[in-house]
């Protein structure tokens, strides 16, 4: 971490890559604000760091945090395919190698399938101070996806037709039939904080999926539903104002600032 002679933090960006495991490697963006405490952010399918939302959000959050973002494997600069969860815990724990000797408060916001990742590796490794899961499936099997339903306007044209949906977006799928855990048998042995974000109006993976994640979780705990919300990072694209104050306020509460 770069550091000035008096022990002060320079504000900067790095960039990365990291190895996991099982030798895959990881692409990361690490935004050096000069604060004590760093978010990490782990996004969802098909998304990557460099997704507009999600650099926005890095933005908002700059001010009180260092950030540091990465792509799952399959995702944006990252190697290999996506394996639909069952090997992307490795990713999460090689980022926290990296990071959790850096700073003495680490939080994670995460999104669908990125949060579910997160529930998984959270169930046995302590090094996350505060959670924030927004979207997350209850099981993978369980993903409703209800197509009738889907957002046109703010889902499939964004992604179709606005350049801002084009950047950071895509997916190199790998094989979906390995074993998977279900975040819903692991929430309940995280031992961190966590806020469950979600959308009423997510077609992809209903509100019902957080409920009952939030039901199994134990210890400080809650539950935001963002009324007319839609999945995951489009909270953020299209309810910002609500989206960020709820995330600042939980982190304020549970890590400081």
């Amino acid at each position: 971490m770069n550091r000035t002679g008096g022990g002060t933090l320079v504000p900067g960006v790095d960039s990365g890559t990291l190895v996991t495991s099982d030798r895959e490697k990881i692409s990361f963006q690490h935004f050096k604000n000069g604060c004590r405490d760093v978010i990490i952010v782990a996004h969802g399918f098909s998304n990557s760091k460099q997704c507009v939302i999600l650099q926005r959000l890095a933005r908002e959050l700059g001010g009180e945090y260092d950030i540091f973002m990465f792509d799952f494997r399959g995702h944006g600069k990252s190697g290999g395919a996506f394996t639909w969860t069952s090997r992307e815990g490795n990713d999460l724990r090689a980022v926290l190698d990296h990071i959790a000797p850096l700073y003495p408060r680490r939080g994670l916001i995460a999104f669908s399938m990125g949060a579910s990742i997160g529930i998984n590796v959270l169930a046995g490794d302590k090094r996350v101070d505060s959670f924030i899961s927004v979207s997350a499936p209850s099981d993978i099997a369980k993903i409703d996806y209800r197509v009738w339903n889907i957002d046109w306007k703010g889902d499939a044209a964004y992604v179709l037709w606005d350049p801002a949906g084009k950047i950071g977006k895509g997916v190199r799928s790998g094989p979906f039939w390995l074993a998977k855990e279900r975040p819903i048998d692991n929430v309940g042995k995280v031992a961190c904080p966590i806020m469950f974000m979600h959308g009423s109006r997510d077609w992809v993976i209903m509100p019902w999926h957080s409920e009952a994640l939030s039901q199994k979780a134990g210890g400080h705990k809650r539950t935001v539903v963002i009324r007319n919300g839609p999945h995951a990072e489009y909270l953020m694209r299209d309810h910002p104002a609500e989206f960020v104050e709820k995330v600042k306020e939980w982190f304020r509460e549970t890590i400081g600032r």
